[in-house]
């Protein structure tokens, strides 16, 4: 009797697992984890997630990296030299182990996890179009249990992911001015007129060497962004600095600000400069906290309001 029940044991045991290895063939076969590269990008799988990591941590070491992600130390560093070579990351000496990098995406590594970040979203969304929207749920619901069963980590990263724009992202902030300016301080059309106006200049003279738009998001939603634009050949100019309220308090707005201080120095900016008005008063206090000054002021009317224009500027 003993015996037959450890037989019982075994051959649930080996159903089981043959179940699970099924499951794992079908999975991957299903998200294109097979193929040489991810996605039809120039990434493996490996050099994929490695990418996600970086991108949804500020600045991170090797050491915190092979933890997160189980792999090998000499596997991790090769496909870290790697991507130093194609100018996808920066490495920085640790202030306080001299020991560690902290390694963080370039702006090219940016663009990089942008296209792979936005291929993966498309695929999902194909694969869960086939479904109803009780199936989509239970698909979730079953992910859930895997992920609880097998005793998933909660994911370490910064509570928000900084890309660069892709298609859509002009239309979102268009949108988000107009109804949050006039939510906020009462500003009619106009306002949305002229966002309107920056951001198809933008796009039709986009040029990626000297410009940038910065766009947040926080679980899969746009919450902010920002833009710096070439006014000169050795200024530029930060404009349509947004945080959406309920992301507000999180130090976004400073952060977007920083990006465009960095990437200005990075390409040979001498200057940046922007307009704003003095109703501004949390993006004013960011850009003096940047360091910025202001250097000059005017009365106008504008978007259905009396306003003081302001031009601040930061010597680079």
């Amino acid at each position: 009797m003993f015996l037959t029940r450890i037989i019982m044991v075994e051959n649930s045991m080996r159903q089981c697992a043959e179940a699970v290895r099924r499951f794992n063939r079908f999975y991957t076969k299903q998200i294109g984890v097979l193929h040489e590269r991810l996605l039809r990008s120039p990434f493996p799988l490996t050099e994929a997630r490695v990418i996600y990591e970086l991108a949804h941590h500020k600045k991170t070491t090797a050491t915190e990296l092979c933890n997160e992600l189980g792999l090998d130390a000499g596997y991790l560093s090769r496909i870290l030299r790697s991507f130093k070579k194609r100018n996808l990351i920066n490495k920085q000496l640790s202030q306080t182990d001299g020991r560690q990098n902290l390694l963080s995406l370039t702006e090219r590594g940016q663009e990089a996890f942008a296209t792979l970040n936005a291929l993966s979203h498309n695929e999902v969304g194909t694969m869960l179009s086939a479904l109803s929207a009780a199936d989509q749920t239970r698909l979730v619901k079953a992910m859930h249990t895997i992920e609880d069963l097998l005793g998933a980590r909660p994911e370490h990263k910064t509570p928000y992911l900084l890309r660069t724009h892709q298609p859509g992202d002009m239309g979102w902030v268009v949108n988000r001015h107009a109804v949050l300016y006039i939510e906020e301080y009462g500003w009619d059309e106009q306002f949305e007129a002229l966002v309107a106006g920056i951001v198809a200049k933008f796009i039709q003279s986009y040029n990626p060497k000297q410009e940038r738009c910065w766009m947040v998001e926080m679980e899969g939603e746009i919450v902010g962004s920002v833009f710096l634009v070439k006014q000169s050949k050795t200024v530029a100019k930060l404009r349509l600095l947004l945080v959406e309220p309920k992301a507000r308090g999180l130090g976004l707005g400073t952060r977007l600000v920083t990006e465009c201080i960095h990437f200005a120095r990075q390409v040979g900016y001498r200057k940046i400069v922007l307009w704003t008005n003095n109703v501004l008063h949390a993006a004013r206090h960011i850009y003096e906290k940047a360091g910025f000054r202001m250097v000059h002021q005017q009365p106008h009317h504008s978007f259905g309001h009396d306003l003081i224009g302001q031009t601040w500027e930061l010597k680079l």
